[in-house]
């Protein structure tokens, strides 16, 4: 029955993307950040949903009329820079076959990621775009709660198996980063229901990040709350409700719970922590040793023998920063860290600029709230590797969005070709 509810979905919405591209990249961010099909147990596993609703998409902003070009802002530029920086790497890396099987999953993340970026025009666009992250991830977040209150918190929730976010750990980071969307929403919701409904998955996706037993989760978490406290203009309200609800659900979790989060402060005895570190070295010493570094897919047994100080211990980078420093050398991880700041500092424009301005108080609400979604990544991303995570990037398409609406720019669109044009008359 899942199967042919999917389907019929996909296949459904088929006419309407054809005519409106924004609603191919919304049906795209549905299939790849929820992946519903996981949700079947028959032919929806392994149907191409998304190769479908791609073409269409493509076919969509190929044919539709008005604006198609990419914004013109910094952060686009950057991300087009490390993109191009991505497939010379590519050429370079040490394992050929399984760089290009990873390169082929990352550009594709990359070219959708691209075309949000240009479907994405109106303040609909940006709320709808909001609605789906949410509705996605919050279904994980609601189920992983539920089953948390019933389990007791002695079992782990994981997320959709063969996606992003099957990891316990990633599942937690991609909940903590939906959190301050739902706020966002629930802010800005007209319908008392609704308001309700939002703050009961905030909290059940919150129980559900803690059921997760994620310790990068629960330091990501921490330092999202305290900024969206910061930020917040009802710093006693929030603080209070955070006051009640963070005890409460810390003394919910059992004691197995308690222990692993302990375990925090003593690394050097934890084999996992010790693993990681380990890798951290490897992609260290490797991109100084290689400009381009290694090119995707680098935690293999001759990579470590080479790099690490401990070669017999191949571990995964597990951390945002080091995995773009191994695969992607030090140009790689500049690139990524000025994407980041620029991304930043255009949801720190779009609050500036929207301050004291009813008409642009939901931009800046959203800004802020993004923000928040980032400050969970940054920390927790520091323990997982998440470098290709395609959530960030609809994030960083949401305030391209918002700030070309805001300075009333038209967006980029054949730019060397027009100044050609100009010249000539």
């Amino acid at each position: 029955m899942r199967d042919i509810l999917v389907t019929l979905i996909v296949f459904g919405s088929l006419p309407l993307i054809l005519r409106e591209p924004a609603v191919g990249v919304l049906m795209w961010v549905w299939i790849s950040v929820m992946n519903p099909h996981t949700q079947g147990w028959g032919y929806a596993q392994t149907f191409p949903f998304a190769y479908v609703i791609a073409v269409a998409t493509l076919l969509s902003l190929f044919v539709a009329r008005g604006p198609k070009g990419l914004p013109l802002l910094p952060c686009t530029w950057v991300l087009l820079a490390f993109i191009a920086w991505m497939n010379v790497t590519t050429v370079f890396a040490l394992f050929p076959a399984s760089a290009y099987a990873q390169w082929n999953k990352v550009m594709k993340i990359m070219l959708m990621s691209l075309v949000t970026m240009m479907a994405i025009r109106s303040r609909r666009d940006v709320h709808r775009l909001i609605w789906v992250l949410v509705v996605s991830l919050g279904y994980y977040g609601v189920k992983g709660g539920i089953f948390t209150v019933r389990s007791g918190g002695t079992e782990r929730v994981w997320g959709p198996e063969g996606s992003f976010i099957g990891d316990n750990n990633a599942i937690a980071l991609a909940l903590i980063m939906t959190i301050p969307l739902m706020y966002y929403l629930h802010q800005n919701s007209a319908r008392r229901w609704l308001r309700h409904a939002l703050a009961g998955a905030m909290l059940l996706s919150a129980l559900a990040a803690l059921g997760s037993y994620s310790r990068g989760g629960l330091l990501a978490i921490a330092a999202m709350v305290l900024f969206m406290w910061i930020k917040s203009g009802r710093k006693l309200v929030l603080g209070s409700i955070v006051s009640l609800t963070v005890p409460l659900l810390l003394v919910f979790m059992p004691q197995r719970w308690a222990s692993r989060m302990d375990s925090i402060g003593d690394y050097q005895a934890d084999e996992s922590a010790q693993g990681r570190i380990n890798a951290w070295h490897m992609a260290y010493n490797l991109a100084r040793d290689r400009l381009f570094g290694g090119g995707f897919e680098i935690a293999e047994p001759s990579t470590f023998l080479q790099y690490a100080p401990n070669p017999a211990d191949v571990h995964a980078a597990h951390s945002i920063y080091f995995q773009v420093l191994g695969e992607h050398g030090f140009i790689g991880l500049g690139l990524y860290l000025l994407l980041g700041v620029l991304t930043w500092r255009t949801a720190a424009a779009i609050a500036r600029q929207g301050a004291g301005r009813a008409e642009w108080r939901w931009a800046v609400s959203l800004a802020t709230m993004i923000q928040a979604s980032l400050i969970g990544f940054a920390v927790g991303g520091a323990f997982l590797s998440l470098v290709y995570y395609d959530v960030p990037y609809y994030l960083l398409a949401a305030l391209a969005a918002i700030r070309v609406l805001m300075r009333g720019e038209r967006p980029l669109r054949r730019p060397l070709l027009a100044t050609r044009r100009a010249a000539k008359t």
